[in-house]
């Protein structure tokens, strides 16, 4: 089975399972296990320190775990959430400044703060978003069709039309030209949201854009760790598509941003 083929039923199988655990499930059950996804997460960045030994690569996603317990509780407000998500666009800022600078040296230590700062934000604003009363699941619904719409569109495009290469030494697969394609689904994705929500598309293709341009800063910089520590893929979960972190870099980086501009330009006031 090709790639593609398998990356295809994969996607299949885990969309109706998506579905399930957003609209079906009890709200503390579907961050429960929102929960549990991010924590293999957690586990697979602790191999980008590199940590080699069980014991403490363990004990670095138990020290996450805790924060993301802990950061539930600190974060279960909308005003205690708003530096949170500010501070995980400046990680994202510092992101993309090492990616231009790649390759460089990363120190175990700067590994470990970062993975924290890639987790956490994303992780409680995960939960912020689907915790808002009544469409909440529908909220972290769009901002994944933007995010999926944005990789399939860069996937496709930058296959058949790619020349101009983005970040070679980061990701030589990665052009300009899927960039434009991917930024081309989230536009669509946000039309769709626009007549679904009954917002104006004035709000939410700039959303979209911006999204989908801090989503390609994500996937590249789990891409820059893993070059850093001599890994092909996180993990090997997703047949045809890697581990967990190769399916959430995107998401991890893109889902703070977009709650914190459906805060500023008013989308979740009133919620």
């Amino acid at each position: 089975m090709n790639k593609l083929l398998q990356r295809v039923v994969t996607a299949v199988v885990l969309l109706p399972v998506l579905l399930i655990i957003f609209f079906a499930l009890p709200l503390s059950a579907a961050i429960a296990v929102l929960g549990v996804f991010i924590a293999a997460g957690a586990w697979e960045w602790s191999a980008f320190l590199p940590l080699k030994r069980f014991s403490a690569r363990a004990a670095y996603t138990g020290l996450l775990l805790v924060l993301m317990a802990a950061s539930l509780w600190l974060f279960s407000d909308r005003a205690a959430l708003q530096p949170l998500l500010w501070l995980s666009v400046l990680w994202w800022a510092v992101a993309f400044i090492c990616l231009l600078r790649f390759p460089i040296k990363i120190s175990p230590a700067f590994g470990a703060v970062c993975g924290v700062l890639v987790v956490i934000p994303a992780w409680v604003a995960l939960a912020a978003l689907l915790s808002v009363p009544g469409r909440g699941p529908e909220y972290v619904w769009f901002v994944l069709m933007i995010v999926w719409a944005a990789d399939i569109g860069a996937y496709f495009v930058g296959s058949y039309l790619g020349r101009t290469k983005l970040l070679p030494k980061v990701s030589p697969g990665k052009t300009w030209e899927g960039l434009g394609g991917g930024i081309i689904g989230a536009i669509g994705v946000a039309w769709c949201g626009s007549w679904w929500f009954d917002w104006s598309p004035w709000f939410l293709i700039p959303l979209a854009v911006s999204v989908t341009v801090i989503s390609v800063v994500g996937d590249l910089t789990v891409s820059m760790f893993k070059r850093n520590a001599g890994l092909k893929d996180s993990g090997n979960l997703f047949p045809g598509h890697g581990g967990v972190l190769d399916r959430v870099d995107s998401v991890a980086a893109a889902v703070p941003l977009f709650v914190l501009e459906m805060i500023w330009i008013g989308l979740l006031a009133g919620d």
